[in-house]
């Protein structure tokens, strides 16, 4: 009895053995796999990086050719030609930032909402008018539903 005990000891240690060296090389694969992971998960962020600031390289470009026909302009249509090499730079990087799935919030004339914007300021307005955003101080931008950054306003206030 006490052989028949000792050799289903030894048996189980065996097996517990075996099952303990399992769990090891389990674990250390799941270490090796996550380390894998962090190393393509930051490579593919590097990606969309680049990709990011490779679109927005055009843009420089862009208001590089803006400046440099300003500068060939005569002094008459210098200031006509830059406004509008500039106006369509803007365009264009608001384009860029579409892409992307940044949008411009529209502000003016909307009822203040101070999960969209930020009031900088009131102005005296007449009744219509009083809750409302009158003027805009910095745009505001959403990536879908969320707000990227609040739109800083001037709102609406009855007369004092």
């Amino acid at each position: 009895v006490v052989e028949d005990l000792e050799r289903r000891l030894a048996d189980t240690t065996e097996q517990l053995q075996h099952v303990l060296a399992e769990h090891r090389r389990a674990a250390d694969e799941f270490e090796q796999v996550k380390v894998r992971m962090r190393r393509e998960v930051a490579r593919e962020v590097d990606r969309g990086r680049r990709a990011v600031l490779a679109e927005w390289l055009e843009v420089v470009d862009n208001l590089d050719r803006a400046i440099a026909a300003a500068q060939s302009a005569s002094p008459a249509d210098a200031s006509g030609t830059l406004l509008r090499g500039v106006e369509l730079v803007r365009d264009q990087f608001l384009a860029k930032l579409a892409a992307f799935g940044v949008e411009r919030m529209a502000a003016l004339g909307c009822p203040f909402d101070p999960t969209r914007h930020e009031a900088v300021s009131t102005a005296p307005a007449d009744a219509s008018q009083v809750g409302l955003v009158v003027a805009v101080a910095r745009e505001g931008y959403t990536v879908g539903d969320d707000v990227l950054r609040a739109a800083s306003v001037v709102v609406g206030a009855a007369h004092a």
